[in-house]
């Protein structure tokens, strides 16, 4: 069916998605860095509005009410979305994004399919059509159930990793008959099957076995491994839309989805990196969860924790000159990133030279931490990556460690068997003095108790993180 733009030679449509693409292209490569991150975001967003469009113009699938009614609601929502969700919510609505996304895309490529059987018929249907729908459909279907279930973890709903019996064979077989429905259904259409119904409905049984998948894919997963989760879940939402590119034989699809799985795979290995896990053991050996472990922390802890005020802390700060922050969960979680930040500006104005320290995993997803200092107006010249900053702990004076745990446990250099044996983390210990801020001395999502909290220049600031440091910030502000 034409649209208002269809009277346009059709050169023009594939010159618009080739500009659409570059801008995403360019908006990608902007945020690549966080001064420029806004701008690429922005540069993105265009790409996409002019995509969305120039398609909605060009191609009247709907009457224009219904297609305006569409955009209308779902731009609201997004607006809505966009002011109304607190920073520290942002890792569960990442994820239900991402979810949304893979399901979009899983649906669209259905509708081609069914449109396709019905108009050209099962013979004359192109086995890349319906092969890229089959992948579309399994892809599309894990992310949608698998974010779901991710987006209820980093919501709180059911932090703990839920186990069951045998289940790397369960997922394993669950996915082999994924793959072998998406054969069926690729198959009949090679030979021409000459009803509809047998040749969609395998699509709508493969959906429904991906989506049990998704499920069985995520839930087993503890909150430790969520940022390497989060970022999976992104590659797949973007492999999903660049199939169902191929389904709709739309580049634009195909540029957009590409980036996005790219760039999510990337940021995977990165996170795995960190862990110093390989992606198999995020999947198959999962670990963690809040109440996990825990073992042994009565030998660490009893008779060696010292326990400190936001009165004594301000009195190291007054001595000292080179301070690192280093943020955790625990700072967004008692949303202390602003109390934090002008901590850090008021030692900054004295003269102390103040870093942020920051693990690549710390927080539920990629780049949390640093999202939420930006937030702060903390100055990005400040942030520093765990390369950068692992050095310059012996030459610190003090070091503030906010809501973090498992990324400052020294256990992962001890050659013991740990679940976070061998991962990176940041040697606060090597400061003169370490103060950290924690509700209690419950252990991290590993699952460990973490023997920095007895060493002997180590300080616990037990409270609420924004509670005492803004009792932290009042204090010192009163000894200027």
């Amino acid at each position: 069916m034409g649209g208002i733009l269809s009277g346009l030679p059709p050169e023009t449509l594939s010159v618009v998605y080739l500009v659409s693409g570059v801008l995403f292209i360019l908006g990608l490569r902007k945020l690549t860095h966080p001064r420029t991150a806004e701008r690429g975001n922005v540069i993105s967003a265009a790409g996409m509005a002019l995509a969305v469009g120039v398609t909605v113009l060009w191609f009247e699938i709907l009457s224009p009410f219904v297609l305006a009614a569409a955009l209308l609601v779902g731009g609201a929502v997004g607006t809505w979305l966009a002011l109304s969700v607190e920073t520290t919510d942002m890792p569960q609505l990442v994820g239900a994004f991402n979810g949304f996304g893979g399901g979009a895309s899983a649906l669209v490529a259905g509708a081609e399919l069914v449109d396709q059987v019905g108009t050209v018929g099962p013979s004359e249907l192109s086995a890349t059509v319906s092969g890229a729908a089959a992948v579309t459909g399994l892809i599309g279907a894990v992310t949608f159930c698998g974010s779901l279930v991710a987006a209820g973890k980093l919501h709180g709903i059911y932090e703990d990793p839920i186990h069951y019996p045998a289940q790397n064979g369960v997922k394993v077989g669950v996915a082999g008959v994924a793959v072998l429905v998406g054969i069926v259904l690729v198959t009949q259409s090679s030979l021409g099957v000459v009803s509809m119904g047998p040749l969609v409905e395998p699509y709508w049984a493969l959906l429904a076995v991906a989506s049990i998948l998704g499920v069985l894919f995520v839930i087993p997963i503890g909150g430790a491994d969520m940022p390497v989760v989060i970022a999976l879940l992104n590659a797949f939402s973007g492999l999903a839309a660049a199939a169902t590119g191929f389904v709709l034989n739309n580049s634009v699809l195909i540029i957009a989805g590409t980036l996005v799985g790219a760039s999510g795979f990337i940021l995977t290995t990165i996170m795995c990196d960190s862990m110093n896990r390989s992606l198999t053991d995020v999947l198959f050996r999962a670990y963690g969860g809040p109440g996990a472990g825990g073992d042994g922390a009565d030998d660490v802890y009893e008779g060696n924790v010292v326990s400190t005020s936001p009165e004594e802390v301000a009195m190291l700060l007054e001595t000292a000159r080179r301070v690192v922050i280093v943020p955790g969960y625990g700072m967004a979680v008692g949303q202390a990133q602003h109390a934090v930040a002008e901590l850090a500006q008021l030692l900054d104005e004295d003269g102390v030279e103040v870093v942020f320290g920051i693990h690549p995993v710390a927080g539920r997803m990629p780049g949390h931490m640093n999202v939420l200092l930006a937030e702060a107006n903390v100055p990005y010249e400040q942030m520093r990556e765990l390369s950068d900053i692992n050095p310059a702990f012996s030459r610190t004076d003090l070091v503030l460690v906010t809501g973090a745990n498992d990324v400052v446990n020294p256990t992962a250099y001890s050659g013991e068997p740990s679940p976070i044996a061998g991962m990176p983390v940041l040697n606060v210990w090597e400061a003169e003095t370490v103060v950290v801020n924690k509700r209690s001395l419950s252990p991290g999502y590993a699952g460990i108790p973490n023997p920095l909290f007895a060493m002997d220049n180590a300080l616990m600031l037990f409270g609420d993180a924004r509670e005492e440091i803004q009792a932290l910030v009042n204090e010192y502000k009163g000894s200027r």
